[in-house]
């Protein structure tokens, strides 16, 4: 039996030192999102474990939709992803 390797790396080490693998991303079929698997998209992607176009592919996201997750996650943190809360975060 072969194994085929992705591309990319198998894990990376986050700044708390915490390793995050492409294991603990969600499902590739999530449709629904909650903030907390956002989250770990965001932070998959701002680590280098996924770029931004293959997170895209896998999870059938708009680029402007993932771009927009990683804005608010980075200027108002996780709480900033959940739904009921995105106007409160929406920049005008």
């Amino acid at each position: 039996m072969y194994i085929r390797k992705g591309k990319g790396p198998v894990f990376v080490t986050l700044k708390d030192g915490s390793k995050m693998s492409r294991a603990d991303l969600p499902p590739a079929k999530t449709r629904r999102w909650v903030a907390s698997r956002k989250a770990r998209v965001v932070t998959a992607v701002e680590a280098g474990l996924l770029d931004v176009k293959e997170a895209c592919e896998i999870y059938d996201l708009s680029k402007e939709e993932l771009l927009d997750w990683c804005n608010r996650a980075k200027i108002h943190g996780e709480a900033a992803l959940k739904a009921t809360a995105a106007q409160k975060y929406r920049q005008p």
